[in-house]
């Protein structure tokens, strides 16, 4: 006996139904039985040696992380050619959310215009997860240096062309540029005298064989307090708590010189979207927790934690800026 085809393409349609619930369940099931991100160990690359305020602060942020994924974020230290060995070696990692660097002003805004054979290109090869913190510079000098005012001391740089001297630990530092921004800001004439290290430099400062420095607030804190060095001037925006009696260079005449060093996580390019978002929801919940921004806060360290679209802009305008540094200053790197 035949079947009406009416009924058979009624038994047909039931049978699809049946098989595309059972696909569909399947599918589901399979979904969620695949590890979230992240189901193993994240690398977190700093492309300089231990122990200093880079390292400090990835670690920082990678123990947080790691305690809310119940899941390592290990800090892995690159060093070398200022940074670029770190950064070129995670512009090539593949792009899953499993190897991270923790760049700065330096390797992401500075260094694309001052070396000359980069291997990688920051806006090409990574993608912001966000802005961690940035820091002021804070211009210094020897105790017994006769200018007491950074108008003194453009006033007697004038007086003397080309006799002051700055030191800087190293060729294209943040540092360096810092200084040569002030005078093309200024219109001085300063000798630039690099070194090896910021501690070779900060010797030679408190012994007067340089005149001035720009230094980090974090490291120059313990001088300044000890009265090993003195302060002109500090480089954010408006005065900072730890340094209340030192105007910024903005009240000392000189409105573009605001400079603030800032630090920040990236991806490689191509990394998922919802990977981008995760890291950053995360890190930016460990960045406003009590006990991060204490820490932080007495370091002289403003948090920042903002969005991957704010950071790109921030980076654009930073690597507009200090590209313009960079060639006025004549530096370059091979």
């Amino acid at each position: 006996m035949k079947c009406n085809p009416p009924i058979a393409k009624a038994r047909t349609m039931r049978r699809m139904m049946i098989l595309l619930s059972v696909l569909g369940s399947f599918a589901i099931g399979c979904a969620h039985a695949q590890p979230s991100y992240p189901d193993h160990l994240v690398r977190l690359v700093v492309p300089y040696p231990p122990g200093g305020i880079t390292d400090t602060l990835a670690r920082l942020i990678a123990s947080r992380v790691s305690d809310m994924w119940n899941q390592k974020m290990i800090v892995e230290n690159r060093p070398g050619a200022s940074g670029n060995i770190g950064m070129a070696d995670v512009a090539r990692s593949r792009p899953d959310g499993y190897t991270l660097v923790f760049g700065n002003t330096s390797t992401i805004a500075i260094n694309p215009s001052l070396f000359k054979n980069l291997s990688f290109d920051p806006a090409k090869d990574f993608v912001p997860v966000t802005e961690v913190a940035s820091v002021s510079n804070v211009l210094l000098v020897a105790p017994d240096f006769p200018a007491k005012t950074l108008g003194e001391l453009i006033a007697l740089a004038k007086s003397k062309p080309g006799t002051l001297s700055f030191a800087s630990n190293g060729i294209g530092s943040s540092n360096h540029l810092a200084g040569e921004l002030l005078k093309t800001t200024a219109g001085i004439d300063m000798l630039h005298v690099p070194y090896k290290s910021t501690t070779e430099a900060v010797v030679d400062l408190t012994a007067g064989r340089v005149s001035v420095m720009f230094g980090d607030f974090t490291t120059s804190i313990p001088f300044i307090k000890s009265g090993r060095l003195r302060a002109l001037a500090v480089t954010s925006a408006k005065r900072t708590p730890q340094l209340p009696d030192v105007p910024t260079m903005i009240e000392s005449g000189l409105p573009g010189l605001v400079i603030t060093p800032w630090w920040g996580i990236f991806a490689p390019a191509g990394t998922p979207k919802p990977i981008i978002e995760k890291l950053n929801h995360d890190i930016v919940a460990v960045l406003n927790s009590k006990e991060v921004l204490a820490y932080l806060s007495a370091q002289a360290t403003d948090v920042v934690g903002n969005s991957p679209e704010a950071f790109a802009e921030l980076i654009k305008g930073e690597a507009e800026r200090w590209g313009k540094v960079v060639k006025a200053s004549g530096a370059t790197l091979d």
